[in-house]
Parts: C-alpha cells; structure tokens; sequence
C-alpha cells in the first residue's frame, strides 16, 4: 500500500516538474501580464493626467479673472506634466517586473547549475 503511495507521490513530483516551465511560459505569463495590466490601470486611474489634462482650462477654486486663470492654466500643467512622468515611471516599473517573471527561471536554473558546478 505505502508502496502504492510513494510512487504516485513521486510521479506526480516527476510530472509537476516536467509540466512547470510550460505552466510558467503558458498561463503563469498570461496571469502575470493581466496582473501588469492592472497594476497599470490603477496607476492610471491614482495619477490621471487625463483629468488634469481634460481640465486644464477650468480656473480653479472658483477665480474667474485673468490671474485666476492664469495660475490655474500653469499649476494644472505642471500637475500634468509631472503626474505623466510619475505614470511613465509606474510603466517602466510594471515592465521590469514583467521581464522579471521572464527571466526569474532562467536566473534560478543557471544558478543552480552554478553552485552543482554544472555550468
């Protein structure tokens, strides 16, 4: 019986090994860009330069006069330009941790290899 077990256990330790990388490369590869994806929506929708941007000429607090509107034109375009490179920076950010779920196996096997002085 325990025979039974151990080799049921052990094949399905064989198999899961086998199955990984096209588990990692295959669905673990789209779960993580769809994970990505999200991560930058929601920094999208934290920073929204859109919004600025779509309000750009609204005079804030109210000020109609020119230096209402003046200041208003001016500290909405520095929240837009600065919120758009804070969104290209979350970008990069979301694509280094995409190349990072890339190349995380390859890092782990190579260094395996390293320290069995395999490679």
């Amino acid at each position: 019986m325990y025979l039974l077990i151990l080799q049921r256990l052990g094949l399905e330790a064989f198999l899961d090994i086998v199955y990984f990388p096209f588990w990692w490369y295959g669905g673990g590869l789209k779960h993580a860009l769809v994970w990505c994806v999200g991560v930058l929506k929601n920094g999208n929708r934290t920073l929204a330069p859109g919004l600025w941007l779509k309000n750009i000429a609204v005079p804030m607090f109210g000020q109609y006069d020119w230096q209402g509107r003046l200041i208003s034109f001016f500290m909405r375009l520095v929240q837009v330009i600065f919120r758009s490179i804070a969104l290209l920076i979350w970008f990069a950010v979301c694509c280094l941790l995409f190349m990072a779920w890339l190349v995380f196996p390859v890092v782990v096997v190579y260094g395996l290899g390293r320290s069995l002085r395999i490679l």
